[in-house]
């Protein structure tokens, strides 16, 4: 892992289930087939592994993330072999699920914004977009529908969607 650990600021937004044929047509879009796997972790911090699928191509990621705020952590993230992947498989937080999602990133104005699918919804997804700062502006494109802002609200955390089965609530 690297020792200089960088600050990640997103916002998060519980979105209606987006046109998937469009997301796909957009220019520039990466889609990524992810299982991201949570390790046990030291108190405060909350590690992960993913299997990324991208375009035919496999990587294997790991990141240690501890919060600093609502919208901020350090996060350690870095590349991994896959021998390095199946033995950290085996450090797996027991009480919690693998997450598998697909993720479209889109690059829109001056931002990428990331949309997460899941299989386990229907009828809504996740956007992210990283920011430069806690109070930098940003805009969203149109074609997306925005239930609520969820950047506090520890239920859409991909850490508690592990956890059990995904509520219903909206």
């Amino acid at each position: 892992m690297r020792s200089m650990t960088p600050i990640e600021t997103e916002r998060k937004f519980l979105i209606r289930m987006p046109d998937i044929s469009l997301l796909r047509s957009l220019e520039g879009v990466r889609v990524k087939d992810i299982l991201q796997t949570y390790l046990v972790s030291e108190s405060g911090k909350n590690s992960r592994l993913r299997r990324v699928c991208e375009s035919g191509k496999v990587s294997y990621i790991k990141t240690i993330k501890q919060r600093i705020s609502v919208l901020s952590a350090y996060e350690d993230e870095c590349e991994i072999s896959k021998d390095q992947y199946e033995s950290e498989l085996k450090n797996a937080d027991k009480s919690k699920n693998a997450i598998v999602k697909t993720r479209y990133c889109i690059p829109y104005a001056d931002h990428i914004i990331e949309i997460d699918v899941y299989p386990f919804w229907s009828d809504r997804a996740i956007l992210e977009v990283e920011l430069e700062s806690e109070n930098e502006s940003f805009s969203l494109p149109d074609y997306i529908s925005v239930i609520k802002e969820v950047s506090d609200d520890k239920r859409y955390k991909n850490t508690k969607l592990a956890e059990s089965v995904p509520f219903d609530e909206i």
